[in-house]
Formats: C-alpha cells, structure tokens, sequence
C-alpha cells in the first residue's frame, strides 16, 4: 500500500518529528535551552523561512511547512496535555492551602497589569476599548513554559502557579467580555457570559463528584489487566472527556484537563499516569513552541524593529515590577519576588487566542493585532533568558539580603553557630530544633540560603573563607561552632581561626577521615567527626543488634570506641604537625594569613 505522502498533515508530521528527533538534541548538545531550539525552529521551518521558497523550489516543502495552520491543533493538544500534568501534581488540599495566592495576589497581578499597560495604550491616543482589550491580553503570562521551568513544589513555582492559575480561570470570562465591549456586542454577550458562568460551574461540579466515585474503579480494572496500553488508554480518555465536557459548557478545554489531573492525583494511580503522559506533553509542548516560532515574520520584525522592541522590553519591564513588587507587599523574599517577577515578565500563549476575539469584536484592528502578536511570539522567546536572569538576580539579592544581616546582630547568647547547611548541616540543625537548642546557619552558596530561608531555618549568606567574615559571627557569645562544609581545607583553616580568636569555644567539625579529624584537632577541634570511622561504627551497630545482642551493651561498646578512636587521633596528631606535608603548610598559611585556601 502506498503512503499517503499528499495526505493533509503528512508532511507536517514528518517535519514535526524529524525537528523533535534531529535539531532538538542537537540543541542539547550545545547547552541551548530546547525551548529556545523549538521556536528557531518553527522560524526556520516555517511559512516566513523555508516555507516561502516552496513556490520556486517544491522539495523544500519536504523539510518545511508553509501553512502554520494545519498543526495548530496538534499545539493545543500540547497545552492540553500540560495543564493535565500541572493538575498530576497538585491535590485539592493544596489548592485550598493555596486560596489566598490565587485569588488575592493572582487577581491583584492580572488587574494591575491590565490597568497599567492599557493606560499606557490609552495615553498613545487609543480607544478605552482597545486599551482594554490589549492591557487584558498582553497581562496574561506563559503557563505552558513557565511552569515546566519551575514546577509547582518550589516557593518559586507556587507563587508563578497561583497567578497563573487564576489567569487560566479568567480567560474565558476575558473573551466574554470583550464581545460586550465591541461595537457588535450588547445583550446577547452578556447574557452568553451568564449562562457560561452556571453551566460551567454546574460542569465542573459534576466532574468532581462523578470523577470520584468513577476514577478508582476505571484505573483499577486497567491496573488488573497489567495492560499498560488499556492504561494508558483510560488515562487519555478522561483527560478527552474532561476537556470535551469544559468546552461543551463554554470554558476552555484546559480547564477540564486540570480537573482531569487533579482528580487522579487523588488515588493511586497517578505516578503511574504521570509517567506514561510524560512523553506525550513533552513532544505536543514542542509543537505548541513551533508554532510560536512559526507567527515570527521576519520582513515585518526587521522593518519596524525598533517600535518592537520598545513594546516588548516595556511590557516585560512593567509586569516584572508589577508581580515583584505585589509579592513583596505580602512579605515573600525579596529574591523569590525577583525570579517570578522576571519569569511572569512575558506574554502568553494565551494572549494570542484574546487578542483574535479582540480583533473578532472589532476592538483593534489587523495590523494592531499583527504587531502585538509579533511582541507576544518574541516574548515567549525570551522567557528561557528571563528564566536565566531571574535566577542570577535572585542570587545576587540573596546574597545581599539585609534578613542575612539582621539575624546577625541579633547576638543571641548561647546559640550554635552552623558553617555550612547541606546535608549534615541541615541534620545538625534539626537535631537541635528537637532539643529547643537556638542556632544560626552560614552558608555560602545562595540558592541553599534562599531555600532554607523560604523553609524558615535562621540562615544568612556568607563565606568564611573572607578575611573578617567569622569575627561578625559573634562566636564569643556563642554556645558551640559546627563546621560541616564538605572542604577539609577550609574546615581546618575555620577551625585555627576561630581557636585562635575564642580559645574558650567549643568547636566540633566534619572530618573526612581520621588523618584529617587529626588535622582538626591539631587547629584546635574540641571533637573531630571522621565520616569513614562513623559510618563503619553504625554498621557495626546493626550487625550486632541483629545478630542478638542487647541494644544497651552495644550502645554502650560503640561510644567506648568511639572514645578510643578519638584518643587515639588525638595522640597522632603532634607527630602529624612534626612532619608536615605541602598540604598541612598550606592550611598553617592559612588559617594565619586569612588566605582563601580555595586559591
């Protein structure tokens, strides 16, 4: 049987998967972020790339597409597909935890934003009518890449997912709303957004309640089959009948996939869901960004370039203060507002869909549409770099935090001072939170301080390799020092200088091995911790206690050996400082000059 070479959409597909399969690895390999390599694509491929040369060479249509049209539904299906999996990772409690963010800084966000852009609009000379429908449009931000960039788990992503879920929300209520603004719009329009408001709500009522009597019991009989396409199957058929059932009441289809997801998420079954549809978000995600790179008109770019970029570098700059400074009216760390203040920067995909009813109402005109349609598509690719840059300017404001500096001079008595707070440190600190021990954490890594910060530890920013850094911890009024950095040179170094300052300080340090523990306690450690010699006292714990004996007397014999080992390196280290190695010189400089050994 022949292909169907001259099949609609053929083509398209081939050039689609050979994009996906070819060009995007190629990506890859050459650190360029694949969102960034989708649109390029779409540009290159497309009706304003190669496409234009069909007429005159016809075998580029083999490796180009002229007519963006034919795979834009394949685009929707994408962002179908992703508002499905946003939904797998949420639950109904953490929404409701998360009402406030929705609907107090989400509402806030996307009206300030649409007031502040169409004002601008409106004072350019344009209609109240058009500046409302552009300020609407243009306030809208990118779910279908912000989200994937940040998820839903981090404080990053839970502030970018309340805003923009209430945006999702309130789509279709925008587009209603601007038929009633039109010079065609009136009563009818009015009344439509009524009855989409009940039968919507009615819709989603009915989804929750038939989705949980009805889920279980459908995934279970798939699970029972160990048929992972009949899995498979029944996953894509909610997410269908969800979708078809949001849009037959008048909402958008991704209203009922997020439904869809979130009613899985709730039994059992949604890791294994959530596996299976991975692959298929991800290839329909890259054809939704094709597309994007597909409305890129180059002629039209390079002609009116600099009206272009001043639009799109305001709205970008205005929505980033806007989202910034809200969240920093609500007390959200100064760099997580930063980093989603810059990754909301951008227009969305739906702002595409609002500005065509805007122009369907005849509130803007075509070529009003053109332009900010080629501002949203440049944009949306510019949201990795703002991505980027978010993430640098959140770390420099991190680092320069004055939370940082107030716990400082706080100067509590009898506090332990924690250098270091990765794995062991954050373990230390734990332990004496369960004891009602106080304690401040230093790390020098900012995404770490900002992290524990967000999780409420008492942690500021700082590099004890920094001559005069220790001497602002205050560690005279301090109960204990606990060195945990995972750098035996630094460790050592810390531990001479702070001996040296407060020779009365109980310092206890992370040790990789014995010989270095003896380092420690040559600089002046009060307890050395050697990694290797702790790791194979605990597996002598367990063979004992389950071989049978007593959980006491091998307590007991492990702390009796651990003293021994301890005196044992004690003993060793005069004759480890009597032949020092270029290793040991280089500590001794150290920790005497106030040297970065790190250099």
């Amino acid at each position: 049987m022949a292909l169907p070479i001259d099949s609609p959409g053929f083509r398209e597909t081939l050039v689609v998967l050979g994009s996906a399969g070819l060009v995007i690895p190629a990506f890859h390999r050459l650190r360029v972020n694949p969102v960034i390599g989708f649109i390029l694509v779409g540009l290159f491929a497309g009706p304003y790339g190669l496409g234009a040369l069909t007429d005159d060479l016809p075998w580029v249509a083999w490796i180009s597409i002229s007519d963006a049209e034919r795979i834009e539904p394949f685009a929707e299906i994408g962002i179908i597909l992703l508002l499905f999996s946003i939904g797998l990772e949420l639950s109904f409690r953490r929404l409701w935890d998360m009402r406030q963010l929705v609907f107090g800084i989400g509402s806030a966000e996307l009206l300030l934003s649409s007031l502040l852009i169409g004002g601008i609009i409106l004072a350019t000379g344009s209609s109240w009518q058009t500046a409302t429908a552009l300020g609407l449009a243009l306030a809208l931000s990118s779910t279908a890449l912000v989200l994937p960039m940040v998820g839903t788990q981090s404080p990053v992503g839970r502030a970018s997912f309340s805003m923009l879920l209430f945006e999702d929300v309130m789509l279709v209520p925008i587009i209603f709303a601007l038929g009633v603004l039109g010079p065609l719009g009136g009563g009818d329009d009015l009344d439509s957004l009524f009855r989409v408001l009940w039968m919507g709500g009615a819709t989603v009522i009915a989804l929750l309640l038939l989705g949980r009597m009805l889920l279980p019991r459908l995934f279970r009989q798939a699970a029972r089959t160990k048929n992972p396409e009949l899995f498979l199957s029944a996953a894509l058929l909610v997410i269908i009948l969800a979708s078809m059932a949001t849009t037959l009441a008048g909402l958008s289809p991704i209203v009922g996939a997020l439904l869809a997801g979130l009613l899985i998420a709730e039994t059992e079954y949604r890791a294994q869901v959530e596996v299976m549809t991975e692959p298929f978000k991800g290839l329909a995600l890259g054809v939704f960004l094709i597309t994007v790179g597909m409305s890129l008109d180059l002629p039209f770019i390079i002609s009116n370039w600099p009206m272009l970029l001043l639009a799109t570098v305001g709205v970008l700059l205005l929505k980033a203060l806007v989202t910034s400074g809200l969240l920093r009216l609500i007390r959200t760390p100064g760099g997580v507002s930063a980093e989603v203040g810059l990754l909301m920067a951008s227009p969305s995909e739906t702002t595409l869909i609002v500005l065509a009813a805007a122009q369907g109402a005849r509130l803007i005109g075509p070529d009003t549409a053109s332009f900010w349609q080629v501002v949203t598509a440049i944009g949306l690719t510019a949201t990795p770099l703002l991505a980027r840059l978010g993430r640098d300017v959140a770390r420099r404001v991190d680092s320069r935090s004055d939370a940082g500096l107030e716990l400082l001079e706080q100067g509590h008595n009898g506090r332990t001072v924690i250098i270091g707070f990765g794995r062991v440190g954050r373990m230390v600190a734990q332990m004496l939170e369960r004891h009602g021990k106080t304690f401040i954490a230093v790390d020098a890594d900012a995404d770490t301080v900002r992290r524990a910060r967000n999780e409420g530890y008492p942690i500021v920013f700082g590099d004890v390799a920094r001559p005069g850094f220790v001497e602002k911890l205050d560690l005279g009024h301090a109960a204990s020092l606990v060195l945990t950095m995972d750098n035996p040179v630094q460790n050592v170094a810390t531990t001479a200088r702070a001996r040296e300052n407060w020779p009365e300080l109980c310092i206890v340090a992370r040790a990789r091995d014995s010989g270095h523990a003896g380092e420690l306690y040559r600089a002046g450690a009060t307890d050395a911790v050697p990694e290797t010699l702790e790791s194979s006292l605990q597996l002598s714990e367990a063979v004992l206690v389950d071989l049978g004996v007593a959980m006491g007397p091998v307590i007991a014999s492990i702390h009796e050996r651990r003293a021994e080992l301890r005196e044992e390196i004690k003993a060793l280290a005069p004759e480890m400082d009597r032949a020092p190695s270029l290793q040991r010189r280089r500590l001794r400089d150290a920790a005497g000059t106030g040297d970065d050994p790190h250099e």
